[in-house]
């Protein structure tokens, strides 16, 4: 009998139309361009304006996308798994309302919230479903808008984070291809240092808190770069090292898009040479969940049935961890 692996059979993706570029930062804060890029590999990032439109908007165009360039019938998805940091509401979860309205009507849904790192989990979750073979067809879909919990005249996160969605579907595969290993990491010693002090159980919101701007995000990016320097380029090391892999076997590092020197740090202790190491921090910043799936979406022309893609991903809380993945088609 053939062990079922779970494999990525389609993408989508979707980024708003308006662009926030340093150029512009620079007349909202004390900042310049050549300070931007140089520190963070960032030139622009994307920003949905549309008043009423959250995380569930840019969430429903990339799903409608990867339908539309897979030609997936909605009706035939079992599950839709939302990694996210901005969820539409408290309490109601966003992944529900996706599902609704691009008409996945069989499928159940639930949100998943690991910062930067959620897609990454998310991956293990959605393999974990696929080769339990109750399901069939697992969507997962990378959604966040940044802007929502962005001060824009703090300079020190307004220059990282833009907003963005990206989805990949998982099917069972009897070739061996797909998720072959997973090494996932959390540690609580990062509470402190990327959060948002209110509007949770322990400060709920009030007049105050809305007053002392303690409903945007706070990072500590000293310590915060520490953290995601190392541990993202342990777990890489570690995933191919148990796997006996070595840098020719590597044909892509699909690396959280936080930070371009972070990036760098990771294919560096990997061996990796610049053409192996996909890149798009450029154009849209840190998209938080969505940073993985945009980059299969614009890179997926490069891949080749049997391709081996290293993920890794560095979030707050703090979560990280990398994905050994076997690329599963070629783009026709």
């Amino acid at each position: 009998m053939n062990t079922i692996t779970a494999a990525i059979t389609a993408v989508g993706a979707y980024v708003p139309d308006f662009v926030l570029s340093n150029e512009v930062l620079e007349t909202m804060v004390d900042t310049n361009d050549e300070w931007i890029t140089t520190r963070t590999g960032i030139k622009e990032r994307r920003v949905l304006k549309e008043s009423g439109k959250g995380t569930s908007f840019l969430a429903i165009k990339a799903a409608q996308d990867l339908m539309s360039r897979g030609n997936i019938n909605p009706a035939d998805i079992d599950l839709v798994i939302m990694a996210t940091a901005t969820p539409d509401m408290p309490v109601a979860a966003t992944g529900v309302y996706v599902a609704s309205q691009i008409g996945a009507v069989n499928a159940f849904a639930f949100d998943l919230q690991a910062a930067c790192s959620s897609f990454l989990y998310g991956m293990s979750v959605a393999s974990a479903y696929i080769q339990s073979g109750k399901y069939k067809k697992v969507l997962l879909i990378g959604a966040d808008k940044m802007s929502s919990i962005i001060d824009y005249t703090d300079r020190a996160t307004c220059i990282i984070f833009g907003d963005g969605a990206g989805a990949v579907l998982f099917e069972p595969n009897n070739e061996g291809l797909g998720l072959q290993d997973e090494y996932l990491r959390s540690d609580g010693i990062g509470r402190e240092y990327l959060k948002i002090d209110a509007g949770g159980s322990i400060l709920p919101a009030s007049k105050e808190t809305v007053e002392n701007s303690q409903h945007f995000v706070f990072q500590d990016g000293k310590t915060v770069f520490k953290y995601a320097v190392s541990g993202m380029a342990d777990v890489s090391e570690k995933i191919m090292d148990r796997n006996n892999l070595t840098k020719e076997d590597v044909n892509f590092l699909i690396a959280h898009q936080a930070n371009k020197r972070i990036i760098d740090a990771t294919a560096s202790r990997m061996g990796l040479e610049e053409d192996k190491v996909l890149i798009n921090i450029q154009k849209y910043g840190n998209t938080t969940s969505a940073t993985l799936p945009l980059l299969l979406s614009d890179f997926e022309h490069k891949f080749k049935k049997g391709d081996n893609l290293i993920f890794a991903a560095f979030g707050g809380g703090f979560t990280w961890g990398s994905i050994y993945l076997k690329w599963a088609y070629n783009k026709q």
